[in-house]
């Protein structure tokens, strides 16, 4: 089971990788950034915009907010023309910063709770460590796709290394 120092690393961790990432997608065009690259889904910026999206549906989930998780849908929230980057980074760091702040309230027996939360109109009941430890998961799954794209266009997004983690994030 994931204890609560772990989810708080893993929130610096998270907010540290998506700030590396978007410094380095800043240095390209928005044409660029919707570039279908053969990934997932297609774009750095579409695949961004999914880790945005999926950490808005885990916190409702883990919040036992349905209606929110339900009302954020399968849509993802910077897709729509004009592509707002600009929105876009406003929307991450601001998530982060939350995430940040939630992880750092999280008690043991938050972690050890089990959370109930709909999938395909089905029940789903999961304990909360293994949503979290999901919701981190993949995110660097996804992280790493991003990576790849932008050490292809010629962008050295920098580490990722978990201990090279700065402690000031």
């Amino acid at each position: 089971m994931m204890d609560k120092n772990f989810a708080r690393t893993m929130a610096r961790y998270d907010r540290w990788q998506n700030q590396s990432l978007i410094a380095a997608a800043d240095k390209l065009t928005d044409e660029e950034r919707w570039e279908e690259r053969g990934a997932f889904f297609g774009s750095i910026a579409e695949t961004l915009n999914h880790i945005l999206w999926d950490h808005h549906v885990w916190l409702a989930r883990q919040r036992g907010d349905s209606a929110s998780a339900s009302e954020i849908g399968s849509r993802h929230p910077y897709t729509a023309t004009p592509r707002g980057w600009n929105e876009y980074k406003r929307a991450r760091a601001a998530l982060d910063n939350e995430i940040k702040k939630w992880c750092g309230t999280l008690t043991e027996s938050d972690l050890s709770r089990e959370v109930e939360w709909m999938r395909g109109g089905n029940p789903v009941r999961t304990a909360f460590w293994f949503n979290l430890f999901h919701m981190f998961n993949h995110a660097t799954h996804h992280r790493g796709q991003v990576h790849a794209m932008l050490t292809s266009a010629g962008i050295d997004p920098g580490s990722t290394d978990l201990p090279m983690l700065p402690k000031d994030v």
